[in-house]
């Protein structure tokens, strides 16, 4: 999966703020698209853009039982808690039969996926897309405001919904302490001791966690996010000492020291602990890089009602508060925390980050997407 830039100050417990300013019928196969049975028929659920289009939420959960079925990609279960999070979609609506697909895919292959299996009732009904990705394919998307829209910070969601930022975290580098002592700067990574040991999780003309890899090498080497060129150098280094792994990194090759030194998320790499009792987790010190997923709906989704339940469920309290149990930073944080609703144990067990993180601006990221896509393979080939 995928993931831009302004400077904007993050305090540990607050959600973070990304920068960017962002203004931006259901297929033959569906089990219901117009979301009859014990929804109202005259509702056509591919076009509803809110609630309120299907006249009640309970209108709206009818129309979804009624279809039956709800396709999800590239969730991985140990992925910021999504494990959990369907578990309690599926307990809570027994009626809707989650068919999760391809849950290692990045940000691009889902994209790919709803095209090659458009008019298919297997195609994907929603997204879970790094910005990049999800800037370059707004044609794809369905706009929907959830109920909690307002709460969601503005520099979060594109205006109309048609994608909108949900759990976020901070770039970091977990590392196999029982091997290697804490890297204090990316230069400590150059050393001859991580001969094969450092990996990104997934190609960054791709994959979101290893965009922003790129995106925290440049600005921890001096540079900015107007220019990716000192991230890319910064690997090319790596690629020429040899100390560079290009292998895709999972919960498996973590566990079984394949891929010993990582930049991801933090809350990815913090869950690594459960499986590598000596596995830690450092956000280095100087800027911080900082990023949210963004949630989608396929504007070709087989299950349209179900699709945008789905939508309502993430942004609910109760989730809103799994994505903090995985680790992760939820989207509505500050309106939660000043509403008394948010996890406060959770949210205090948040590990520190820096006092100074960049985010990158639509701008910022699509140029950094161009220039990655230009320059990346030859640079660590």
């Amino acid at each position: 999966m995928t993931n831009f830039h302004r400077r904007a100050r993050i305090g540990a417990g607050i959600a973070l703020f990304t920068t960017a300013a962002l203004g931006l019928t259901a297929c033959s196969g569906a089990a219901d698209a117009s979301g009859s049975g014990d929804g109202d028929s005259s509702v056509d659920a591919a076009s509803a853009t809110s609630v309120e289009d299907f006249g009640s939420f309970e209108k709206l959960e009818a129309a979804a039982k009624a279809e039956g079925q709800l396709n999800v990609i590239a969730l991985p279960r140990d992925w910021a808690n999504y494990g959990e999070i369907l578990d309690l979609f599926a307990e809570k609506y027994p009626e809707i039969t989650i068919n999760e697909a391809s849950p290692d895919v990045s940000s691009a292959e889902e994209i790919q996926a709803a095209k090659t299996n458009e008019g298919l009732d297997t195609a994907p009904d929603v997204f879970d897309l790094g910005l990049t990705v999800a800037l370059q394919n707004t044609d794809v998307f369905a706009p929907y405001q959830v109920q909690t829209w307002d709460e969601i910070p503005d520099a979060l969601k594109e205006p109309t919904g048609l994608f909108v930022g949900d759990y976020g975290g901070y770039m970091s580098i977990g590392y196999d302490s029982s091997k290697f002592d804490a890297p204090e700067s990316l230069d400590d990574l150059k050393d001859a001791a991580y001969k094969g040991a450092v990996a990104i999780n997934g190609d960054p003309t791709q994959a979101g966690a290893a965009f922003a890899a790129v995106g925290l090498a440049t600005v921890q080497s001096d540079g900015t996010l107007d220019d990716f060129q000192p991230g890319i150098d910064f690997f090319s280094e790596l690629q020429k000492a040899g100390n560079l792994l290009k292998v895709d990194v999972t919960t498996a090759t973590v566990a079984s020291g394949e891929t010993p030194v990582v930049f991801d998320w933090d809350y990815l790499n913090a869950s690594h602990t459960t499986d590598n009792a000596d596995w830690k987790v450092v956000v280095l010190d100087g800027t911080g890089y900082a990023g949210y997923y963004n949630q989608a709906i396929n504007k070709d989704a087989p299950n349209p009602a179900a699709a945008r339940l789905w939508q309502e469920f993430l942004y609910s309290d109760e989730v809103q508060n799994l994505w903090l149990k995985g680790g992760a930073r939820p989207a509505r944080m500050e309106a939660m925390t000043e509403a008394g609703t948010i996890d406060a144990d959770l949210a205090a067990a948040l590990p520190e980050v820096p006092a100074e993180t960049v985010v990158p601006t639509e701008e910022q990221s699509t140029n950094a997407g161009t220039l990655l896509g230009e320059k990346w393979a030859a640079a660590v080939q």
